[in-house]
């Protein structure tokens, strides 16, 4: 190419940028001035209005303080509803990486409700361990469940979660020998795929056992319980992200496969009753239990969370007028600030007792209606490290589930969008491309990890506490910071939790 050729050239390309930057500017002016006209003339917005266009910056960056504020400005120990601690914590357990730390605990083990155990000058060795004990749910039943798994994944139906998800969860569970709640959304052929135990939850509207108008169908029953993995059945009357309210599964993640599963139109909100509107009193709920009993053959109990303290005593003294056979089979127990899915923050915020002061009070009951050996304790409600599923174990508990500790295992960030269809990490959303970057086999090992890594981190509480294995641990053996900054034994704290 000539000189004068190559100068041309050089022009013509001046000219194409020069006239690019020019609409580029001309464009951003226009859209501005748009913005301004109107920012400026609506009265919705008080900040907008005040100052047009900037003032939009003020929601953005709200927006996005969600997600930059657990990795900036958060310290390691003050975030809610999970701090960067925790998180670390099961991201390593799962990853199966070393969790170990050095130069001291950041943990403020003066905080009031600080749960320290209280190690024992003989601690067992590592040849003295034992395997948990395994623990029989349901021996008036036809075929009773007996496991020995302590950690368990909590309900999380599917369409709250992805089938990716699902997949990640069942087979992990498989693999790590504990069982899996189906959520209230039904059972999916995800939750089977997997091939782990399953307890199936009947949520208030009863999707996948209900007929045409929501009422119970036995048939349908009975075709669940025909399912070998299904091995014991839930039925839910309230979770701790919404104490009083139904399930709410937004339009949006409603697709065909969900409404067909769950027996409801495509594309329209999900919302389950308040209660059962066929149980009115502890009689009806322990003839509902009974009902499921029978129809299946199975174990059968109930979730609830703790506000209301008279009705555990009208439940134990009916228990004792009618026959033992009659009692729960297992409570699983949820802690009142909250969960996963949608709920109105009224609810998640200020209704239902946390765990920490419920679940003492019901094995107080329990023991004090001589009903402790005969129904089975679930604990479930943050309990996503060692030393909150010993502290349980420890009160009383016979299991621990939980849901967002097995989110947080399969690679949940905490970005709060567990209520719409944009989760970024492909759990909570049914969006195609998001889900594309969830493996359920690679998730699966985690969740085995996960799992295997709290029951030993567990065990090496119970062993500096001497005792065998975790299920061994009593109350005797932690404490718990009280206002004053003092010490108390568990079994001192909560010896008058009855009351």
């Amino acid at each position: 190419m000539e000189m004068h050729e190559l100068s041309r050239f050089a022009l013509t390309t001046l000219e194409i940028l020069a006239f690019l930057f020019i609409f580029i500017v001309g464009a951003s002016i226009i859209i501005v001035a748009v913005l301004y006209v109107i920012d400026r003339s609506q009265t919705k917005q008080a900040i907008r209005h005040n100052y047009p266009v900037v003032g939009r910056f003020r929601y953005f960056f709200e927006h996005m303080g969600e997600f930059f504020r657990q990795y900036f400005f958060a310290m390691d120990r003050e975030e809610l509803p999970f701090n960067r601690a925790e998180r670390s914590w099961v991201y390593r357990a799962s990853k199966n990486i070393d969790s170990t730390i050095a130069f001291g605990s950041t943990r403020d083990l003066y905080k009031p409700g600080t749960v320290i155990f209280g190690n024992c000058p003989f601690p067992k060795l590592g040849i003295d361990s034992a395997e948990p004990e395994e623990i029989t749910i349901g021996q008036y039943c036809n075929q009773p469940y007996s496991t020995r798994s302590i950690y368990n994944i909590s309900g999380m139906s599917f369409g709250a979660i992805s089938k990716p998800a699902v997949l990640a969860l069942s087979n992990g569970a498989r693999e790590a020998g504990c069982w899996m709640n189906t959520g209230e959304g039904g059972l999916s052929p995800y939750h089977l795929e997997g091939g782990a135990d399953i307890v199936f939850q009947i949520g208030t509207a009863k999707y996948g056992v209900r007929d045409h108008e929501g009422n119970l169908n036995t048939e349908k029953l009975k075709a669940v319980a025909d399912h070998k993995q299904v091995k014991m059945f839930e039925l839910k009357l309230a979770q701790g992200a919404k104490p009083g309210k139904g399930g709410i599964l937004p339009g949006a993640k409603v697709n065909e496969e969900i409404a067909n599963i769950r027996g409801i139109p495509v594309g329209t909100d999900s919302i389950s009753p308040n209660r059962h509107v066929d149980i009115n009193s502890v009689d009806e709920l322990l003839n509902m239990l009974k009902t499921i009993r029978e129809t299946t053959g199975k174990p059968a109990g109930f979730k609830t969370v703790i506000g209301a303290r008279d009705w555990l005593d009208d439940l134990f003294k009916k228990i004792s007028e009618r026959s033992v056979e009659d009692a729960p089979d297992f409570i699983t127990l949820d802690s009142g600030d909250g969960g996963t899915g949608a709920a109105p923050m009224s609810l998640m915020d200020n209704v239902g007792l946390p765990i920490k002061q419920s679940l003492p009070l019901l094995i107080n009951k329990l023991k004090q209606y001589g009903l402790r050996e005969r129904i089975k304790v679930i604990s479930s409600g943050k309990l996503v490290t060692p030393v909150e599923v010993a502290w349980a174990l420890a009160t009383g508990a016979d299991f621990i589930t939980s849901a967002r500790g097995f989110m947080f295992s399969i690679g949940c960030i905490q970005a709060l969008q567990c209520n719409k269809n944009t989760c970024p990490t492909g759990i909570t959303t049914h969006d195609k491309d998001l889900q594309s970057g969830l493996n359920p086999e690679n998730k699966a090992e985690r969740v085995r990890n996960y799992i295997k890594n709290m029951v030993y981190e567990v065990g090496v509480i119970a062993h500096s506490c001497g005792v065998t294995e975790p299920r061994q641990l009593r109350r005797k053996h932690a404490y718990i910071v009280n206002p004053q900054g003092r010490s108390i034994p568990l079994d001192e704290l909560y010896s008058s939790e009855t009351t």
